[in-house]
């Protein structure tokens, strides 16, 4: 039985939520909590494998409830979220400070909608209630920081290889956990990246826009959203905007991006499959696939894809990932050309520009 504690501030959200998750009979939600306090309290009682936490309450908001989890008492936390660029600065800050996912604050809605969230919150709180959080552990192939006044000092950074590039469009295919991953992988690489980054991170319209902004703030390469009229460029990251596709299209001197609702019937818009096959389609050998933690196998078929036309394909690790699912897919298919820990990816990719 997974046990879980639920913290709203909202007593509609609180029995939606509590109604939607034990529709499973695998799924018992053992207390609610109306604020952060509150739910500390509640989570040192129960001691629950997972925690629902709203963003917005009273007495003591989310984000503090949160860090107070993170330092005492470790466990999966999803948060709850609005459709905002606020509630996504909101969110990710979460994310940073070690949720492991989120949810929207959409529950209010008399649709098919609803249907979906129902669905997706079960799976997520069943597939992380199964993990155990990691710390982060330094990277295995970077030398060690040296110890400067009695304090780390920046790890060394990422030298490109020596050798020809044979790579130079790399496309990122991520879900459920992914925007720590993300953050991890691209502000590791160097200013001088000699490839492209196309990105596909399943996350609501109003999020993708304010993740991009956020990594570019963070990273030495550049990162945005992407706009129709955008084009590959060495040491850019390009963020497929939510609720579209990502598609790039090779000019006879330049690479496009394309922006589309089509395939409208893609399970995931924005859909790593759409953004990887486009890179298999574009720039076949030239491109490299990198699937990351995510629920589901969104991205085979693409990496299938880019593989039978020379590319190479790098998946996050069981042990690093939030959820096993879609690189689970790409090494079962015997895709995957290395299996590499979210710390050591960054060195991976830049390695594999090369091979």
């Amino acid at each position: 039985m997974i046990t879980v504690v639920v913290v709203d501030d909202s007593a509609f959200m609180r029995k939606a939520i509590s109604t939607m998750l034990e529709k499973d009979p695998e799924i018992r939600v053992v207390a609610t909590a109306r604020n952060g306090q509150e739910g500390l309290e509640l989570i040192r009682k129960h001691q629950p494998d997972v925690v629902t936490m709203d963003i917005e309450m009273p007495i003591m908001d989310g984000l503090t409830a949160l860090r107070h989890v993170m330092m005492e008492m470790p466990r999966p936390v999803l948060m709850i979220s609005s459709l905002t660029n606020e509630g996504a600065e909101a969110t990710l800050k979460a994310l940073e400070l070690g949720a492991v996912d989120f949810i929207p604050k959409q529950l209010s809605k008399v649709s098919l909608d609803i249907v979906k969230i129902e669905d997706s919150l079960r799976a997520k709180v069943k597939y992380i209630a199964k993990r155990k959080l990691r710390a982060p552990r330094p990277a295995l192939h970077r030398p060690a920081a040296p110890v400067v006044e009695g304090r780390p000092a920046k790890p060394a950074e990422l030298v490109r290889p020596s050798g020809t590039l044979k790579r130079d469009v790399v496309a990122i295919g991520v879900s459920t956990g992914g925007p720590p991953a993300v953050q991890k992988v691209l502000s590791a690489l160097p200013a001088d990246f000699p490839a492209s980054i196309v990105i596909a991170q399943h996350m609501p319209p109003a999020f993708t826009g304010p993740f991009a902004k956020r990594l570019d703030g963070l990273c030495k390469i550049r990162v945005k959203e992407a706009e129709p009229g955008d084009r590959l460029a060495p040491g850019q990251a390009f963020v497929a905007p939510g609720g579209k596709h990502l598609m790039i299209d090779q000019k006879i001197s330049r690479i496009d991006l394309v922006i589309t609702p089509e395939p409208a019937e893609a399970l995931y818009k924005p859909s790593a499959n759409v953004l990887i096959a486009s890179v298999a389609d574009g720039v076949g050998q030239r491109g490299l696939g990198v699937v990351l933690t995510g629920m589901g196998s969104d991205g085979l078929e693409g990496v299938r894809a880019l593989k039978a036309k020379g590319g190479r394909a790098l998946a996050q690790s069981d042990a690093t990932c939030v959820v096993y699912g879609m690189p689970k897919a790409i090494v079962d298919a015997g895709l995957a050309d290395e299996v590499v820990d979210i710390d050591d990816m960054a060195e991976a990719i830049l390695r594999n520009l090369y091979k």
